[in-house]
């Protein structure tokens, strides 16, 4: 009975480590985030706007991942601006970076969640 509990126990911990790479898969790494902030990139929280207004990063702009097709292209005109997108824990942000993509931004980089997002911006950690 004790091999079934590991063999229960091993599989859970492999779906846990399938989904972390999963959800990381396709965000910018830190670096070229820092850099890409230095040189000018905006910073788009996806979240809706009651998760924004309960604590979000300063220089961060609010368009919900559910609205991006309507306000995005009203905030930026020019399709070739760095964004950098993030979101709570990183799902919406993907989301959001396939929408852009597909709506013809060519400069959008997944930050994933906003602890990550705010690591990047602030170089501290929540």
């Amino acid at each position: 009975m004790t091999t079934y509990y590991w063999i229960v126990y091993f599989i859970l911990f492999a779906a846990l480590v399938v989904f972390m790479v999963i959800r990381r898969s396709g965000q910018v790494s830190k670096k070229d985030a820092a850099d890409l902030l230095k040189h000018g990139a905006v910073v788009v929280d996806v979240r809706r706007a009651a998760e924004f207004n309960s604590g979000h990063l300063s220089q961060a702009f609010n368009i919900p991942v559910d609205e991006i097709e309507g306000a995005l292209s009203e905030k930026f005109r020019d399709k070739s601006h760095v964004i950098l997108v993030h979101c709570k824990t990183g799902l919406r942000s993907k989301k959001a970076k396939e929408k852009m993509t597909r709506m013809g931004y060519k400069n959008v980089f997944d930050l994933g969640s906003y602890e990550r997002a705010f690591s990047i911006v602030t170089g501290k950690t929540t």
